[in-house]
């Protein structure tokens, strides 16, 4: 399944545009990405608070959901679980998804900025596998270049089949820092300096013009 359209709709089915100011798909340009691929990670609160970790791939933002968000720390190994793919346009998407539908709650771009596949530096065999086939292979290897966050990052899967589940580990590098909490001390989004709090509140006066 290539086609960008067929992999959205999953997406697409789970929500009523009708309702909702998600994005449906639609082509989009991203003045903030200086090159591409892009990531964006939004912190999402929902149900529970969590964050969602997504990397641009042959069209499409693969998806994680993040309950702790991540670390900067390579000791940490944070629990991140798949989610259906996005549209790109998502990674622009900031405000409140209406109760009752899918996901439902606020939304803000926590980070976001380009990434490059570090397996395109590497030799032997893992040398230029792209990120879609180590998605398929379980490990992932790229490296940020945010906001908030820059240096290696790997998503990994372990156990198989019912017990398979990701990790998000930060690789030892000059963006590792055991001391800094990244989601503690810098909570506001990167793209408009809103909190969570301040999100709601503003897109709530909007909707109720």
């Amino acid at each position: 399944m290539s086609d960008p359209k067929q992999k959205l709709s999953t997406y697409q089915s789970k929500r009523d545009f009708a309702k909702t100011s998600e994005p449906s798909g639609d082509e989009v340009e991203f003045e903030w990405a200086g090159e591409r691929p892009i990531f964006v990670i939004q912190k999402h609160q929902a149900s529970t608070l969590h964050y969602d970790f997504r990397l641009e791939v042959d069209g499409v933002l693969k998806s994680w959901a993040v309950p702790k968000g991540p670390s900067t720390d390579p000791s940490q190994r944070r629990l991140a679980m798949p989610t259906e793919d996005h549209p790109l346009a998502y990674a622009d998407f900031e405000g409140v998804i209406p109760e009752g539908e899918y996901g439902g709650g606020t939304v803000l771009v926590w980070d976001r900025g380009s990434y490059r596949n570090l397996k395109e530096e590497e030799e032997g065999e893992e040398a230029s596998k792209p990120v879609s086939q180590q998605i398929e292979d379980g490990h992932v290897t790229v490296w940020l270049e945010g906001e908030k966050l820059s240096g290696g990052y790997a998503l990994v899967r372990t156990g198989k089949g019912d017990d398979a589940r990701w990790l998000l580990i930060k690789m030892k590098d000059d963006g590792a820092d055991a001391r800094r909490n990244p989601t503690s001390t810098e909570p506001k989004s990167v793209k408009t300096g809103r909190t969570l709090d301040e999100v709601r509140e503003e897109e709530g006066e909007e909707s109720d013009r």
